[in-house]
């Protein structure tokens, strides 16, 4: 019987680094070193502390468990996810996929069982592509559908993306591979409330996430038994999530339509749907000067102004609705330029809160995704900025994402040893050790220390 979670698993099961094409091993290589790289930079964000806490007190320390990235101390591996997947979320500027974090997920989760169970590293890169293909493929064919119900696109499709790679890093064969992505269909969900609320849900989603999709990986070695039709059925993930059938015939991009080629980066620490409206006050700002406009109008897809938290206009108590508002985000990079986290962490400036007042969201189906039109009032009449822009806009090469992370290193006021050696493990792939990874980490500064000597 074919079904749509055993096509995805006869796909999976046959990658290799030896059949993936070379534009895909590549772009994974730029997925793990982003991936590692912010979650370096992250190292001061509260989330992966507070992941820490609640990890250990669930599971305690292990001494040979898996490593809780700067900190040193090991748990098991759902606790690692739990946490590492915070840490590589602090500074939201993780990859997407779609509206899809997916590299939060799958990296720190492959990450911790190749520490712990010593699996080959010749497995990373194809374990990852096949979490990104999986949940890539999903994510396409429902977001715009689930997207406005409340579901959230990272846990929605995360489940899935985690079993699949966790399926291929154990090595399970094509139909138990199946088995676990239509177990994990059963387990997924996440709201996109927290982002309309400005609080931290969102931050420990991805490391739930991944400990629901490594569950349903080794429910299926088990022997679990899977609803063949969990994806498509009645009661189906498409049908209960989106209210709509799956797409005939979806099984057939699989290796065709690479999800991961479409994988994008994030420049400024703000929400993927922002990075656009940044780059186009950034340019407009340049055009300005010192004239703060009289008032602004920003035109974009509903897709994006009708995402959660998106049309906040404060008060701001938090990062997570600074980074999400389109008006805070256009407000202080008119004002400020290229947003920093001290810029998205000042919640009282009253220039930023007086600009705010004097913009006006503008839904405009005219508009593209990813797209943006800033118009704004000035003395000598109206400026207008049209910014458009693609997902290939954003996919970065692996030279370009290194110098940004350098870059945001030296912000961040770490070594930049921590970069070369992270940079030297992705580009030996597949020889290598996880180890490099760690010690990489092991560097980081201890925010611990830090705050005790304060």
């Amino acid at each position: 019987m074919r079904t749509i979670s055993s096509e995805i698993g006869i796909f999976v099961a046959d990658l290799t680094l030896a059949t993936l094409p070379a534009a895909v091993v590549e772009k994974a290589r730029t997925c793990l070193l982003n991936a590692y790289g912010m979650g370096l930079n992250g190292y001061d964000t509260p989330y992966a502390a507070v992941a820490r806490q609640a990890a250990l007190a669930m599971a305690g320390e292990i001494s040979d468990g898996a490593t809780l990235l700067g900190d040193g101390r090991r748990t098991t591996v759902a606790g690692a996810c739990l946490a590492n997947s915070a840490l590589f979320h602090g500074r939201a500027q993780e990859d997407t996929c779609g509206a899809a974090h997916f590299g939060t997920i799958l990296i720190p989760m492959l990450t911790a069982l190749i520490e712990t169970r010593r699996y080959p590293l010749d497995r990373l890169i194809p374990a990852l592509v096949a979490g990104y293909e999986a949940g890539g493929l999903l994510e396409a064919a429902l977001a715009g559908e689930t997207t406005p119900r409340g579901f959230r696109s990272t846990a929605t499709y995360g489940a899935i993306a985690a079993a699949a790679a966790a399926a291929r890093l154990i090595g399970l064969d094509a139909t138990t591979t199946g088995a676990a992505v239509a177990i994990a269909g059963s387990f997924t969900g996440g709201l996109l409330q927290s982002f309309a609320d400005g609080t931290d849900e969102w931050r420990y989603q991805p490391g739930m996430v991944a400990q629901s999709g490594l569950t349903a990986a080794e429910l299926a070695r088990a022997g679990a038994v899977a609803a063949p039709f969990a994806l498509e059925g009645k009661a189906g993930l498409a049908r209960g999530f989106a209210g709509v059938a799956l797409p005939e015939g979806l099984s057939a991009r699989l290796g065709q339509d690479w999800a991961t080629l479409r994988v994008m980066f994030k420049p400024f620490p703000v929400c993927a749907f922002n990075q656009t409206p940044v780059t186009g006050a950034l340019k407009l700002r340049e055009e300005l000067g010192a004239e703060v406009p009289r008032a602004v109008r920003v035109r974009m897809n509903p897709y994006e102004t009708g995402y959660a938290g998106m049309d906040a206009t404060g008060p701001f108590y938090s990062v997570s609705s600074t980074l999400m508002s389109i008006p805070f985000c256009i407000a202080t990079t008119l004002l400020h330029g290229v947003p920093t986290m001290q810029h998205m962490t000042t919640y009282d400036d009253p220039a930023v809160a007086a600009l705010i007042e004097r913009i006006t969201l503008v839904a405009d189906p005219s508009v593209p995704v990813l797209s943006a039109i800033i118009e704004a009032d000035v003395a000598q009449g109206t400026r207008i900025h049209e910014q458009r822009m693609t997902p290939a806009d954003y996919a970065y090469d692996r030279a370009t994402l290194a110098t940004m992370l350098r870059r945001i290193g030296a912000e961040q006021n770490l070594p930049m040893t921590v970069f070369e050696r992270l940079e030297a493990f992705v580009d030996r792939l597949p020889i290598g050790d996880i180890g490099e990874v760690l010690a990489a980490f092991a560097l980081m500064p201890d925010p611990r220390a830090a705050a005790a000597a304060q």
